[in-house]
């Protein structure tokens, strides 16, 4: 299963949903970068996805985007692909 990356607040209702389905598509582990926590990390991610929001999702190499975006590749059928890497 490829690595998933997750930049993430802890009051985030969207982080907490893109993180259920995540789990529900098999994915036993979520790196989550708590950029509430970690401004810098904030900063980071800013930078590699010109994106403010959170989640900003990575599945392996692939910027997915945020839970729209994970629940879209979902509904397409495409999501289970880019799991497996």
């Amino acid at each position: 299963m490829a690595k998933v990356v997750m930049y993430a607040t802890g009051v985030c209702p969207y982080c907490v949903m893109a993180e259920k389905l995540l789990l529900i598509k098999g994915v036993e582990e979520i790196e989550k970068i708590r950029v509430d926590l970690q401004p810098e990390r904030r900063v980071e991610m800013m930078s590699k996805t010109g994106r403010r929001t959170v989640p900003q999702i990575y599945i392996g190499d692939t910027h997915v985007g945020g839970y729209d975006d994970l629940s879209a590749l979902d509904r397409a059928g495409k999501l289970d692909a880019l799991l497996e890497g």
